[in-house]
């Protein structure tokens, strides 16, 4: 199978190229991602814990799915198209914001990426891919602060950057 590329772009997030995924991650190269909070009517949102084989923060919590944007996809294409792969369920998605990031990893790959937060309702139990997901729970938002707060080692990078700078931008409410 041809190894998945990612969409380079410039800090306005005008497309400059494409490139393996891999690759961008071992150069730090910016690229477009997108992170996706679903929502149950209580407020909770649905968490994963990333499966325990990723090449980067395995076994880690984050937002319910999260991806890179295939060239020629839409930010909403592509969030349907991953939370259908990795929780196997489909919803409404809403663009929220988008900001750029930076994060290295131990194994000496890095993300850096211009993403865009996508929302969603959702309230049944997903029907998750075990290669890509390791468990998943819906958590309110003030449970999940106070957990990153408490335990942040258990959490990704994008996560906790998320919660830190845009708490109020993923509540329920911005739906």
């Amino acid at each position: 199978m041809k190894e998945e590329q990612v969409i380079l772009v410039d800090e306005n997030d005008k497309q400059i190229g494409l490139m393996p995924k891999m690759e961008a991650h071992e150069k730090g190269l910016l690229h477009r991602a997108f992170s996706v909070f679903v929502f149950n009517d209580k407020g909770e949102t649905m968490v994963q814990q990333r499966a325990l084989n990723k090449y980067h923060s395995p076994g880690l919590w984050t937002n319910t799915c999260c991806s890179h944007q295939r060239e020629g996809e839409t930010n909403i294409e592509a969030g349907k198209r991953r939370l259908m792969e990795e929780m196997g369920f489909s919803t409404d998605l809403e663009e929220s914001i988008s900001f750029i990031y930076h994060a290295p990893f131990d194994n000496g790959l890095s993300e850096h990426e211009y993403d865009y937060i996508l929302l969603g309702k959702y309230n049944d139990e997903p029907k998750i891919n075990t290669e890509e997901v390791a468990s998943w729970k819906w958590m309110s938002l003030e449970d999940l602060k106070e957990d990153i707060t408490a335990n942040p080692s258990i959490y990704t990078a994008w996560f906790k950057i998320i919660f830190d700078k845009f708490y109020h931008h993923i509540s329920v409410n911005s739906l």
